[in-house]
């Protein structure tokens, strides 16, 4: 691989991710200056020279969100202007996700004008992990590389040997397809907690689809955000005659009373990735994290190089 046509930068909202992820590519993390003016608009400084490289910037845009998609906007701006040869968006988690569609009259679809922003910026590629809807990648009209975590959870939950029969279990209906993906991994069968929900970060269980009773289940779901859907899952599955409770995901929003709520509810284990910084110190016998630096890395590796990322998942 020549990988003096690789630099990798960062803005401010996941350092560490990249410097793991320049790390398993084996180059220093490029030098780049990210500060406020007094007035609090953001100033960017390269300090190095990108002309001719392909450049991947490093920004899951995560809270705060609107100083981040600022940071990665103008850093993309900056590296164009450079004659960076190629500036490819690295967004480990993409903001605005949820709001994909239009449900109710006059609502915006921002997730469509964040990739407007992104592409109007000068990204030549972009890369997500994970994405909340899918279709969100038909949204740009550029190279679009979806990531998804969930051989990593796979990875850690076979290494786990849970004994008993298992089952993975979807949160809501519109996840069935990754809990499916999480099944086949494992060869255990998935069933679905029916919900509605009466207001943005509000949920209720209507009833489980599947058999549960006596095994071993696992939640998975794209964003623990609030975690009220995750815990009301949890006390479904309880309630159904579940004998433990494990809950993934690959976004770690955890807003608002989200962690006081998983350390109280009846989960064994919360596992998630360093996707997004968890601020907070937490328990390490109830969460767990896995690093998505390797998968991301390998993608770098492998758009550089012109082959196949899909295969990173066969």
């Amino acid at each position: 691989m020549d990988k003096t046509r690789i630099k990798i930068f960062s803005g401010s909202a996941n350092h560490s991710l990249a410097e793991e992820i320049a790390d398993y590519i084996g180059i220093p993390l490029g030098e780049a200056e990210v500060g406020r003016f007094s007035d609090g608009e953001i100033q960017i400084g390269i300090q190095e020279s990108v002309r001719g490289e392909n450049v991947f910037l490093i920004q899951p845009l995560c809270d705060p969100i609107n100083e981040h998609i600022m940071e990665l906007l103008i850093l993309i701006d900056a590296l164009k202007r450079a004659s960076a040869r190629s500036v490819n968006a690295v967004i480990p988690y993409y903001a605005y996700a949820r709001q994909d569609r239009k449900t109710r009259a006059r609502d915006p679809i921002t997730a469509k004008l964040l990739a407007d922003l992104i592409t109007a910026a000068g990204a030549s590629r972009v890369v997500a992990m994970d994405l909340h809807a899918g279709q969100i990648q038909g949204f740009f009209n550029i190279p679009f590389d979806h990531l998804t975590a969930v051989p990593i959870i796979a990875n850690y939950l076979k290494q786990k040997k849970i004994r008993g029969e298992g089952v993975v279990v979807s949160p809501d209906l519109g996840g069935v397809t990754r809990a499916r993906e999480l099944a086949n991994r494992l060869g255990w069968p998935i069933a679905v907690i029916d919900k509605k929900r009466p207001a943005p970060n509000q949920a209720e269980v209507m009833n489980v689809i599947g058999e549960v009773k006596n095994r071993v289940t696992i939640l998975i779901d794209d964003i623990i955000d609030t975690a009220g859907t995750i815990v009301l899952g949890g006390e479904a599955l309880k309630e159904e005659g579940a004998l433990e409770v494990y809950a993934c995901c690959s976004h770690p929003v955890f807003s608002g009373p989200a962690i006081k709520r998983l350390k109280d509810a009846a989960i064994e284990e919360v596992i998630y990735t360093n996707s997004i910084p968890v601020n907070e110190e937490l328990p390490v016998e109830k969460f767990h994290v896995l690093s998505v630096a390797p998968l991301i890395g390998e993608a770098i590796m492998r758009i550089n190089e012109e082959r196949s990322v899909s295969a990173l998942f066969d």
